[in-house]
């Protein structure tokens, strides 16, 4: 079977959200190419071991297994990220809250705390614009902390320090000049629990209580005692979250709470800063 019609086999099979997409990067991983390479050789014809590789991979993908557990990894903000069932898939949304912490004013020297950092993705993309900060990432998995730990060393970065923590727990008295977190916020009963890559990762990563404001309420509260003065607090949070988000922030007493949004339009990310 030639490339393009490997292609066009798999897309056939396929009823996911981008199936033309996830042909072609399962397709390249099985090669070792990248997807450029897949339309420049497209009149290749696969050996047969590739061929079965690719159609078990297809299959898999079939059952709804996302793209990034297949191939075990991800790219976030440009850099390549490993994955596992163990943590939630890095997302484009995401990128909103690297994209406004670099944007907020902070020194150098700066001293960051991701709390549930899972992959590691906040904190590594920030400490590779920023060499000059200090990153701590807590997670409560030691699965997520040697995941991230892992990620961390790929990427040759020497600013961040991973740590197995529920939230604060392990920084004990320490202070910091930025916290991020996109922590579970989730309702438990919502729909799309049920749908796309969800379903293959951990719920502790994705459900809250109290309708999946209860780990929000947790960060705001706790960050009082880990900020700086004029410290910032950046929180991502479900779509519909914003007005609840901004109102946990500006009850547990900070300044200059606004919400952003996402390219869809929708409320993404809530910041606040500590008073001076």
């Amino acid at each position: 079977m030639r490339i393009d019609e490997a292609l066009a086999w798999a897309k056939s099979r396929l009823e996911t959200e981008s199936p033309r997409l996830d042909a072609e990067v399962l397709l390249a991983h099985v090669l070792g190419k990248g997807r450029t390479y897949l339309i420049s050789h497209n009149d290749s014809v696969l050996d047969e071991p590739a061929l079965q590789a690719y159609q078990r991979l297809i299959a898999e993908r079939e059952t709804g297994r996302p793209v990034a557990h297949l191939i075990g990894k991800r790219e976030f903000w440009s850099l390549e990220f490993q994955v596992s069932p163990a943590t939630l898939i890095p997302r484009p949304e995401t990128e909103l809250l690297v994209e406004l912490v670099l944007e907020e004013a902070a020194p150098a020297g700066a001293k960051v705390l991701d709390l549930g950092t899972g992959t590691g993705a906040i904190a590594c993309a920030l400490a590779h614009e920023r060499p000059d900060w200090r990153f701590t990432a807590v997670d409560v998995s030691q699965e997520a902390v040697e995941l991230a730990t892992t990620n961390v060393l790929s990427l040759g970065l020497t600013n961040v320090r991973c740590l197995r923590s529920n939230w604060y727990d392990a920084v004990g008295d320490e202070q910091f000049h930025v916290i991020v977190s996109n922590p579970p916020y989730i309702d438990a009963l919502d729909i799309h629990l049920t749908q796309g890559d969800v379903r293959f990762e951990p719920a502790s990563a994705l459900v809250a209580a109290d309708h999946g404001l209860a780990d929000i309420r947790m960060i705001a509260a706790g960050a009082g005692r880990h900020l700086l003065a004029g410290g910032l607090l950046a929180v991502e949070h479900g779509y519909d979250q914003g007005a609840a988000a901004r109102e946990i922030f500006s009850t547990a007493g900070y300044v200059d709470v606004r919400t952003h949004q996402d390219l869809a339009g929708h409320d993404r990310i809530t910041l606040g800063r500590l008073p001076e």
